[in-house]
Parts: structure tokens; sequence; C-alpha cells
């Protein structure tokens, strides 16, 4: 199937009352119908799964909820235009597809299985011409959003469409007490400027051959070839296996061997103009994407008003804590509050609560930490009267749906 080059910004009448009608039936059997697709996508085309897609996400089900999920939003929004819009979410898959190198030619592929998965879920029968249509309608629509936002992330970083990835050497390998190893890279050609709180997508090569990508924030000032990024080593729980790639970083990768990453990319960004307050709220390894805040901003020698918030399980588990704390003192304006769950002298017991801090109502927030994490200080931030819109957040796990 070709891609229509333009999709009006809706459904019209017909097919929405289609999509409206069916929706319900979609839902209650989404998990089953991207478990087949996933299924059939990777037998058709293995090396997704080996080089693209994340495969601990796929063993546990996550990226299948992800996919069921950012669809059904899609199509609930379509339906009842009323309902706030699903942008942030669609910029986020974008930032993610153009860090990995999606391209338009793979959206015909996506829609083959997809739709092959739909009728083998609820059956021939079930699935009529006219529901497939309106299905379909909603299908190219999302992929012609995505690939609208994905051709004007290339565009502004000045490749061609999924010509993102770059050659980089380890020149430093720096272990925190935290167990958190910061690599630092260096890429033989310029890199595009990127903004503080964005990612990188590091991609090495597994014991079997794989190549597995993983998105991590950038944690060092501006420069225009050297990158770092911090790794968290991902241990095995009853849930959960190791992480495969923060697993061979930590134990394989040292100074001077050659890795893969890609082009800077993300959404979670400051406007490096503004002068308003910042407030960046963080917990665990979500610490990441504020240290590349506040590394920009004393570089830049920022006099905006800062309140820095972490909290941690204990201060010997708290990532990067030295370089946190060193930036914040170099900053005229900011003060740092820590919470830890086992606390120490200068830090408050427990979870974090905003309730006790005074903040700016004109502030901009930036969160990142776990689903949970985020979930209850977004109440918080609700019930202290702060804006939605000036509310941003990043969570590494493709469980970001569960938060719009």
């Amino acid at each position: 199937m070709t891609i229509a080059p333009e999709f009006p910004a809706q459904l019209d009448r017909r097919h929405a009352e289609v999509v409206r009608a069916t929706l319900p039936l979609i839902a209650a059997r989404i998990d089953d119908i991207t478990a087949e697709f996933y299924r059939r996508l990777f037998t058709a085309h293995p090396g997704l799964l080996r080089d693209r897609f994340n495969r601990g996400n796929q063993a546990q089900g996550a990226q299948q909820r992800a996919l069921a999920a950012s669809i059904a939003t899609f199509a609930t929004h379509l339906v009842d235009p009323a309902l706030p819009h699903p942008r942030t979410l669609l910029h986020r898959i974008g930032h993610k597809h153009a860090s990995l190198g999606v391209v338009p030619a793979e959206y015909p592929i996506v829609h083959e299985h997809l739709f092959a998965a739909i009728v083998q879920v609820l059956g021939a029968d079930v699935v009529t011409p006219e529901i497939a249509a309106a299905w379909d309608r909603v299908y190219w629509l999302m992929a012609d959003t995505l690939m609208s936002l994905e051709r004007d992330l290339y565009a502004a970083a000045g490749v061609e469409p999924g010509d993102v990835f770059r050659d980089a050497v380890v020149v430093d390998r720096i272990v925190d007490p935290s167990g958190v190893v910061t690599f630092v890279v260096e890429s033989p050609d310029p890199l595009p400027e990127f903004l503080p709180g964005q990612y990188i997508s590091v991609g090495v090569e597994l014991p079997d051959g794989a190549r597995q990508l993983r998105q991590y924030s950038l944690v060092n000032p501006p420069h225009d070839r050297r990158s770092a990024f911090a790794v968290r080593p991902v241990t095995a729980t009853d849930a959960h296996p190791a992480g495969e790639v923060s697993t061979h970083l930590h134990t394989t990768v040292a100074v001077g061997d050659r890795i893969r990453i890609t082009l800077p990319f993300g959404d979670l960004t400051i406007d490096t103009e503004a002068i308003s307050p910042l407030v960046l709220v963080s917990a665990g390894i979500g610490i990441t994407p504020m240290i590349g805040i506040l590394e920009h901003l004393a570089a830049q020698g920022s006099a905006r008003r800062v309140r820095v918030i972490h909290a941690d399980r204990a201060e010997h588990t708290h990532p990067l804590r030295h370089a946190q704390r060193t930036l914040v003192d170099r900053l005229p304006a900011a003060d740092l509050t820590v919470w830890y769950e086992h606390p120490s002298p200068g830090s408050h017991p427990g979870t974090v609560d905003l309730t006790c801090l005074d903040l700016p109502a004109d502030a901009d927030v930036y969160l990142c930490g776990s689903t949970g994490f985020l979930q209850a200080v977004r109440a918080q931030l609700h019930a202290a009267g702060i804006p939605a819109d000036r509310v941003h957040f990043e969570l590494f796990s493709p469980d970001d749906w569960l938060l719009d």
C-alpha cells in the first residue's frame, strides 16, 4: 500500500462512526492484536528484533502495551476531538523513532503486519471492508503525523532520513560511587548542537551478534564532538532480566573501544532563551537529563532561579550526586533539596513532598523518574496549582503512555 501524501487532521464522519462503534471491540483485544503483530513482524523481519527493537521490552510485553496504548489513545482523540490532543505522546514517539533511524518506507511494513494481526485475532467475518477502511484511515493519519514529525527532525539535524548513526571512540570511563558509569565518547566528525536534556541512542554488538540500541541522556556541557552519557546497570530481578546493553557497557566497553551513537534527539528540553524559574525533579537514574540541563546552565553562567529536587533510596545510591551538588553550587540562584527513603544528614526522609516547598507559580517544571514517581509528583503539582502546560516529563521506559 502506498502512502497518501496528506491526510486531513480528523476522520470524516463516516469513518468516525465506524471507529467509535468498534473502538470497544478493538480495545478489548488490543493486547492480543499487538502480540500477534510483533510475532508476524519479527517472523518476516527477524533483523528488526535482533538489531532495532529492545529485546528486553519485547520479552516483558512492555513494547506491545505501549503500541496498543498509543493506537487506542490516538483513535479515541479522533472520534472525540474535545479530548486533549495526544501531541505530547506523538512528539515523544517521533523523537524516539528519529533516534533509531526510522524511515517512511518502514510504515507500510508495520501496516501490513498490524492489519493481518487484526484480522487474525478478530476474524475475517468481523473485520468487514468498512471496518478495515476506517481503521486503515486511523493508522495512516497517525503514521502521517509521525512521518511529518520525523521528517522535520531529520531536516533540523541536517541529515537525510535515517542517517543518524555515527562512529565514536570511548575516551574516558568514569565510575560513580553509586555504581553508575559515565562514558565519554568522541566522534571524528562534528555533531549537531544538542539541546540540554536530549539523549542519544547507543548501539553495541552483543556476544550473539545482535546490535541492540538504547537511549541515554547526555550529561556533558555543550560540545561539537564529545558526548557523555551515564549508564546504571540493570540487574536481574524475579520479574525482569538483567539489562543486555547496560551489562555489556559496564563489563566490556573500555577506553579506546569504538561504539555507534546517534545524533541527539528528545523533547525534554528547556527553552534556552527563557528567564523564568526552573524546577528540576528527578528520582534515581532520572537525574541524567537534569544533569545535562544543569551543565548547560552552568556553562552559560545562567542567573535563572533553579530549584533542584531529587529522590533516591539512600545517599550511596544517588547517581552523580557530587556532580549535581557541584553544578548547583556554580549557579548563583540554584538550590538543591533531597529526599532519601533511608535518610542521612541534610536530606528529607521518605518520598518527595512538594507541599513543604515554595514553588514559583511561573516556573517550568521538568520531571524524570519511574512511572509511579512521575504520577505522584504530577498529582502534587496539580494540587499546588501548577498549570499542566508548564510540566514536562521523560520516562525511561515504553510506559510513558500511562502519564498522558
